[in-house]
């Protein structure tokens, strides 16, 4: 059968499985796919501990809540931006599992991790608002920040208003009445301008309570994928910077 005429994936949304490694925290959740909260969920220490814990725990959630792999309805994953390892894990063990689980695979979710920030500092900051804006940001290292922008509206959920891009921390957004959120205020304090470093929401990171939450309308959307299309989303391609930057880097921020 030809890509053409290949059926849209449709998964129920009773038995999902979310998880995220993009950040410093893994995170992992099973439950309904829009629920408020999961069945179960596992927060804990991230980074290269990630790729030997990942799967040990996916399974130990799933025989928390007594479903088989097999019998999962999806899979939701931050697919990025953020640590490029943290990515190729999750990636790598989401294609696994879900090409494994039966015949034909389970479906799969990638959501950006940006927009999971911004609806786990909703959930927690403005649970009862009926509109809100959020500027979620991550660190990505090499003196620069991961940044997007969304609208929330209770009737119709999350809207992209501007997509993950770069910026450097100082030049961060700040808007009167939006909520700026993510893991920035400990990586770079006073650099940042000063709505980043104040705010509550300052300390968000991705998690998969909030992808769960999110998955709902992921499959609503269309957005689900095959086993193979869970792809990272990087937005830099670029790993590490030359030693002549490293050198620049640290002159400028001594004159700072």
């Amino acid at each position: 059968m030809d890509d053409a005429a290949t059926p849209p994936l449709r998964p129920g949304l009773q038995r999902w499985l979310a998880l995220d490694t993009s950040a410093s925290m893994l995170s992992v959740a099973v439950g309904a796919a829009g629920a408020a909260e999961p069945l179960a969920w596992h927060e804990g220490e991230g980074g290269a501990q990630a790729s030997a814990t990942l799967l040990p725990t996916v399974m130990a959630l799933l025989r928390r809540a007594g479903w088989r792999l097999a019998e999962l309805d999806g899979i939701v994953f931050g697919h990025g931006p953020g640590s490029f390892t943290g990515l190729r894990t999750a990636c790598a063990v989401v294609q696994g599992l879900a090409a494994g689980a039966r015949p034909g695979g389970v479906p799969v979710l990638p959501l950006p991790t940006l927009l999971a920030v911004a609806e786990a500092a909703r959930a927690r900051h403005a649970p009862l608002s009926a509109r809100l804006t959020v500027h979620a940001a991550l660190d990505a290292r090499m003196d620069e920040v991961y940044v997007a922008r969304y609208a929330w509206d209770a009737a119709h959920g999350w809207r992209e208003r501007a997509g993950p891009h770069l910026r450097r921390p100082q030049d961060l957004p700040c808007e009167d009445g939006a909520l700026h959120a993510g893991n920035v205020a400990g990586v770079y304090g006073e650099r940042l301008p000063p709505a980043w470093r104040t705010e509550a929401g300052s300390a968000t990171q991705p998690c998969a309570r909030a992808l769960l939450r999110l998955a709902a309308a992921g499959v609503a959307a269309g957005r689900c994928v095959d086993a193979y299309g869970a792809q990272p989303l990087y937005v830099r391609d670029k790993v590490a910077l030359t030693v002549d930057e490293q050198a620049a880097l640290r002159a400028s921020r001594a004159a700072g």
